[in-house]
């Protein structure tokens, strides 16, 4: 496989149940944006009333003033117009044109630059138009509606017509509008200023308050806008305090559960290794007797019985390989501690090549070098990077077919660590296998104890470097040593 290849990789020491210990802050953040997202839409909403309170509060004041200054129209048009016209023609008669255009110049004058629109007046007896600045509305009929019997019952009452919304600001030519219309009874009026009883007709002031209506619709998306900004600010302000807090927290829970992790796995191999030593110890000493004792019976076997040697270095080869299980398991059970000196790893991994490669020879593998000319020094225990190499290598000879190949490099990165690299082309493994590679006593082979790479990891952990495997099927294998 290729050193930087998509294939499947381990990592030595990442405990398995990260995520699940993860889970209960992931939700805890989801929640806390959620909480922001009801704050946002909530203050949005209290923006939204704020600003209708404004705009309610402006129309209320124009409506008080158009009843006040309907109120003064009555007050001026009695006065002026209808004591003066029935003490000089006896009776009011709006058809006569000379009492009309005395009414018409006595309202123009009372609302001239109050930006009214019309004042319009219509009969007690009938729902007719009397009196209109606008020409065109003098003798229609049917035109007060609801307001205009209100008003003649005594209750003086306005509407407001408008059309657009803050939407309508967007476009280019606003389609804005508001008409105030305020209907009050037109009474007569006493001597003392007071209004009397009876009505005489309704008084309709008509008055335009889009400038003012769209001076709200702007004050409210003014409003509306500066208050999203704001809370948007905010959002994003708690958003970065709650993903750097996360970030934080989450590290601290990846440490905390690597910890637990490698905890639960220290008792159970402090369990394990007990066990292990105890029985190693017990099997060690009767397998060194029954050696000696196959090595005495070969001798006696080659004077007595030639021919038949075999059959003691049958039992002299089970012994020696047994002796190696059982030095596996008290090197696993009791794993010691690196005695630190400065080596060359160029010279350590020379030695375990020249080890090895008779075995590699016989197997038609070709073992090939990148060792460089730099003699790298580190501070590591000879013996156990030793064994660690000649491990690894072993591993990849007995996966590599013959024909194939086994390369040992070894590089210095910039931060001074090095790096060694043994890749074979063999067989490769499975992603479940490589998740599994480095767990006591896992083993693909017929023969072994599967301790040979979890010995290697444990001796490099002990010197505080990093073991990586890279591998595909049918590829082949990387294993990348740290060294600090």
């Amino acid at each position: 496989m290729t050193e930087g290849g998509a294939g499947n990789r381990a990592q030595a020491g990442r405990p398995e149940s990260l995520d699940t210990g993860l889970q209960p802050f992931i939700l805890v953040k989801y929640f806390s944006f959620s909480a922001l997202g009801v704050f946002l839409i909530f203050t949005l909403v209290l923006s939204w009333i704020i600003s209708n309170h404004a705009r309610n509060v402006m129309l209320k004041q124009s409506e008080d003033y158009s009843l006040l200054l309907a109120g003064n129209l009555n007050q001026q048009v009695f006065r002026r117009f209808v004591l003066p016209a029935v003490v000089r023609y006896g009776r009011i008669a709006l058809r006569n044109p000379e009492q009309f255009e005395y009414l018409d110049r006595i309202v123009n004058g009372l609302v001239q630059g109050l930006a009214i629109d019309s004042v319009t007046i219509y009969d007690s007896s009938e729902n007719i138009i009397s009196y209109s600045t606008v020409d065109e509305l003098v003798g229609m009929r049917d035109r007060g509606g609801i307001e205009y019997e209100k008003a003649l019952e005594g209750v003086a009452n306005s509407r407001f017509i408008y059309s657009g919304s803050i939407w309508s600001l967007l476009s280019t030519e606003p389609n804005v509008s508001c008409q105030l219309k305020t209907f009050i009874p037109f009474r007569q009026v006493k001597e003392s200023g007071e209004e009397g009883e009876a009505i005489m007709g309704v008084i309709e002031i008509v008055k335009d308050l889009s400038r003012d209506y769209t001076a709200i619709l702007k004050l409210q998306s003014r409003i509306i806008m500066v208050s999203s900004v704001v809370m948007t600010i905010l959002f994003l302000v708690l958003r970065t305090i709650v993903w750097r807090a996360g970030k934080i927290i989450e590290k601290r829970t990846v440490e905390r559960l690597k910890l637990e992790e490698q905890l639960n796995r220290t008792e159970r191999l402090a369990q394990l290794g007990t066990m292990v030593a105890t029985v190693s110890h017990e099997i060690k000493s009767p397998l060194g007797i029954v050696r000696s004792t196959a090595d005495i019976l070969k001798k006696r076997i080659t004077k007595l019985a030639p021919g038949n040697e075999n059959l003691a270095q049958i039992i002299i080869d089970e012994t020696t390989r047994l002796n190696t299980i059982v030095t596996e398991f008290l090197d696993f059970a009791r794993p010691q501690e690196p005695k630190l000196q400065p080596h060359d790893l160029n010279q350590i991994l020379r030695r375990a090549i020249g080890f090895i490669r008779p075995l590699a020879e016989e197997k038609t593998i070709t073992i090939t070098e990148d060792l460089g000319t730099e003699t790298i020094y580190k501070q590591v225990d000879e013996d156990m990077i030793y064994r660690v190499f000649l491990n690894i290598l072993i591993n990849g000879i007995q996966a590599t077919e013959g024909g194939g190949t086994v390369r040992v490099s070894v590089t210095r990165n910039e931060d001074g660590r090095a790096i060694v690299r043994i890749t074979d082309t063999g067989s490769g493994m499975s992603e479940e296998m490589v998740d599994q590679i480095f767990q006591p006593f896992f083993t693909d082979k017929r023969k072994g104890t599967g301790l040979g790479l979890a010995i290697a990891h444990n001796s490099i952990e002990r010197h505080h470097g990093e073991i990586l495997v890279d591998s595909s099927e049918g590829v082949g294998s990387t294993f990348t040593i740290i060294l600090p």
